[in-house]
């Protein structure tokens, strides 16, 4: 039997110390498996010491990659180590890109389609502020978005329909087919679309406080700085190289508060 009574899991902060100052993070507890894997990583000295190697002005700040450790011994042996993917966990709308945020890097779509999670490497949010407009057009965008990964859903269930009415040269069945899939996915699309639309919340801190909206639903997003975002500010104004490298090393080492 469930103890309604029961007091609520205790939060776990760290602090992220950089040249340009101290970070303080919330990680959230309805998404155990990487605040878990973040807190083994931080014991283990995975982020002793490595850099923010990705930095982009209006976006985000990304590190936790081993490799960029000033060991190549300790590098080698970390990157072995913490091989391996984390399960995605999006608890959306509740958690999503505004500024501050740190979310969990991953592989592309094409080699990693589940969406799973890099096992040290993460990213803070920085973002840019958006206004009504701006944010009409990114909801119509996540509709199309869905509108099409449905088109192309029924496309693939319905392949080798296609294929056979193609072979046959029946022209005029295939094109009705194809109107009929098209007509299935914007009923289906129309019944989700909500799912494209941002929340009230969303809307007021995209238009507030700034944020990445397009990366909604695409990263896990796990914890949240909530003292030192002028550190981050100051990161993410650093110079950097055409591969968005910052020009002068910016190292950092994760505690446990």
């Amino acid at each position: 039997m469930t103890n309604l009574n029961a007091a609520p899991e205790k939060e776990v902060y760290v602090s992220i110390d950089t040249g340009y100052g101290k970070m303080k993070v919330r990680l959230y507890n309805d998404t155990p498996l990487h605040r878990d894997n973040f807190l083994r990583a931080i014991k283990d000295g995975a982020y002793d010491g490595v850099l923010f190697h990705r930095v982009i002005r209006d976006f985000m700040i990304q590190g936790g990659d081993p490799s960029t450790m000033k060991d190549s011994l300790k590098a080698k042996e970390f990157a072995t180590r913490y091989d391996y993917r984390v399960e995605p966990e999006f608890v959306y709308p509740t958690h999503f890109h505004k500024k501050g945020v740190l979310a969990a890097a991953r592989e592309a779509d094409e080699v990693n389609p589940t969406k799973a999670s890099s096992s040290t490497q993460f990213y803070i949010v920085t973002g840019k502020l958006f206004n009504g407009p701006g944010l009409d057009m990114i909801e119509k965008q996540r509709y199309e978005k869905l509108l099409q990964s449905i088109l192309v859903r029924l496309q693939t269930e319905n392949r080798e329909k296609v294929k056979e009415l193609y072979r046959s040269g029946n022209r005029s069945q295939l094109s009705a087919l194809r109107d009929s899939l098209v007509e299935q996915a914007e009923k289906e699309a129309d019944s989700l679309k909500e799912k494209a639309l941002l929340t009230k919340e969303q809307r007021d801190a995209y238009r507030t406080v700034g944020g990445t909206p397009h990366l909604d639903g695409e990263y896990t997003v796990f914890g949240e700085v909530v003292e030192g975002m002028e550190v981050l500010d100051k990161i993410q104004k650093t110079a950097t190289d055409p591969a968005d490298r910052p020009k002068s090393e910016i190292r950092f080492k994760i505690e446990i508060l």
